[in-house]
């Protein structure tokens, strides 16, 4: 017996994912144009005489591109490798352990995700002011000021995901560890992080796309030209070259196509650890 195949939920989905592939291809196709025809052949294929690479030989010569790309992996790589830890060690003792206070802090975990990071920048900013790590001559001591905040931001969201995943991995293998001789710190090394993969890769991609594209936590911790990330830097080409839309979208080219085939390459982890620990009761 065939099985028949839902031709309206595909088409509408199809649809939709048009809607938002055609906007990259869009800002793709006009990145290869001159300034003074974008306008008025916006949606022409850059073919012939609209063709050119000037925009990109423009930002790699001007907007030393390099060094603020080799700044966001930087930042967002410590960000998600400290988020995995941190996040994966609280999941861990919140689910297989009973303390004194355990419900209070889920309840204190489940309200950190109601506060935005907007609200909490300015009392973050002095205590780092405070610190001496805030617009420094140090790379490092600037780094670490926009590392802090981010991880601090992307753990309640990173838990509550891993907590969900690890509660429904069998206790038994656990046990047997134990038996064998493994501690607690191997326990959760050596069984709990292989059986949580993709709920960690989940953790991973998305602490490393918040990091990467948040310009807000940049616009108050990194000043300094040569230490700016790549999105500061395109926030700066916008208000620099106004309505030089060549530049722009070459620019918005290379900050967004590395996170795209990232995303793309991991999405079937993605969604399986945003799934798996929802689909059991």
């Amino acid at each position: 017996m065939k099985r028949k195949i839902p031709v309206i939920p595909y088409v509408i989905l199809s649809l939709w994912a048009l809607t938002t592939i055609y906007p990259i291809i869009w800002v793709i196709q006009n990145s290869f144009k001159a300034k003074d025809k974008i306008l008025a052949q916006s949606f022409s294929l850059p073919i012939g005489d609209l063709f050119t690479t000037a925009n990109y030989t423009r930002a790699f010569k001007n907007l030393n591109i390099f060094r603020a790309y080799g700044n966001s992996i930087f930042i967002s790589g410590c960000v998600t490798f400290c988020v995995m830890i941190l996040a994966g060690l609280a999941a861990y003792a919140l689910v297989r352990f009973d303390f004194r206070g355990k419900e209070f802090i889920n309840a204190l975990i489940i309200a950190a995700m109601m506060f935005p990071v907007f609200s909490t920048i300015i009392p973050v900013f002095t205590m780092e002011m405070g610190w001496g790590i805030v617009n420094t001559s140090s790379w490092g001591l600037t780094m670490l000021s926009v590392i802090l905040p981010q991880v601090a931001g992307n753990l309640a969201f990173s838990i509550i995901v891993l907590s969900g995943y690890i509660r429904e991995l069998p206790l038994d293998l656990e046990e047997a560890a134990h038996l064998e001789g493994c501690s607690i710190p191997g326990v959760f090394f050596r069984v709990v992080i292989p059986l949580s993969k993709p709920s960690f890769v989940t953790v991973a991609v998305f602490s490393f796309l918040w990091s990467y594209n948040d310009l807000f936590t940049q616009m108050f911790f990194l000043r300094r030209p040569e230490m700016r990330a790549i999105t500061r830097l395109l926030n700066e080409l916008t208000s620099q070259e106004g309505t030089n839309y060549g530049l722009m979208a070459a620019a918005v080219t290379l900050v967004v196509i590395p996170v795209v085939i990232l995303y793309i390459c991991l999405q079937k982890y993605i969604i399986k650890g945003m799934t798996a620990g929802a689909i059991k009761g």
